[in-house]
């Protein structure tokens, strides 16, 4: 396996494509979403699978982002998350309301190839009438009186995941994260930044094959130590609540947010070209 590199990744997903990202209790690549600020990306749609979290505002912060389709968008303990707050008020992004069982609903319809599937629970909520792509229909097994939801297939061009490590045949190993399996073979494109490469064929070894992607689905992989960091990663390392605390006092305000990331986003590139 050929690895590639954080600013290849980058480079590699055009401006307005629709990027997939699993929430902060998962495996999204911080790292590749601050590559992707230094690329000056521009235009993004977001998906959150099937919330957004510390990624997600970074991103929009940076003035990467033009709309964000999720079922929330939160910091956790640490609160609100204060770029995406900010830009909903300003009018700077567009935000499609979607539900946690809606968006994984999407993302199977397009895993298993069918252009739709219906989901219950949706009828009688606010979020139908702002979803003109979801369709409420009579169940045509049934003798009428029985309507459902019908959600399109939703295929993202490209999904970014931190795994803690892919073997030498290009696969993945997620852990009890079957979740983001979905996404991966849901999207055109699966970018994955890991701890650590292992030789070996994960799905050769019964202890660790259920918990892999096939590299079928892997477009790229490049190594990025504590790539998910601050989010917690499986077993690797923990949840860094002091730098999120940190982070959603100073992004409170733009000046505060700039000064954040010059320091965590870009200093360390400068000095690397130094």
């Amino acid at each position: 396996m050929k690895l590639s590199s954080l600013e290849a990744m980058a480079a590699s997903v055009p401006d307005g494509a629709l990027v997939a990202i699993p929430p902060d209790n998962s495996l999204p690549s911080v790292a590749l979403a601050k590559a992707l600020i230094r690329r000056g990306a521009r235009g993004l749609r977001l998906l959150g699978v099937p919330v957004s979290g510390f990624a997600t505002d970074i991103l929009i912060g940076a003035g990467c982002v033009a709309e964000v389709q999720t079922s929330a968008v939160s910091l956790g303990e640490a609160g609100f998350a204060p770029r995406f707050s900010a830009a909903v008020r300003a009018g700077s992004i567009a935000v499609r309301d979607a539900t946690c069982p809606a968006i994984h609903t999407m993302l199977q319809a397009a895993e298993k190839g069918v252009p739709f599937m219906p989901l219950r629970g949706l009828i009688g909520s606010d979020i139908l009438a702002n979803r003109p792509d979801w369709r409420v229909v009579d169940n045509p097994f049934a003798e009428g009186g029985d309507p459902i939801v019908l959600l399109p297939a939703l295929s993202p061009d490209v999904v970014i995941l931190h795994a803690a490590m892919a073997d030498s045949a290009g696969n993945i190993w997620l852990g009890r994260r079957r979740e983001c399996a979905t996404i991966a073979h849901a999207s055109a494109r699966a970018l994955v930044t890991v701890e650590r490469v292992v030789e070996g064929n994960f799905l050769e070894d019964e202890r660790l094959a259920a918990g892999a992607i096939n590299a079928t689905y892997i477009e790229a992989v490049a190594l990025a130590a504590r790539g998910a960091h601050p989010i917690a990663l499986l077993d690797e390392y923990g949840f860094d609540a002091a730098y999120v605390a940190e982070y959603a006092r100073m992004a409170r305000t733009e000046a505060g947010f700039a000064e954040w990331l010059e320091r965590e986003v870009f200093a360390g590139q400068r000095l690397a070209a130094e």
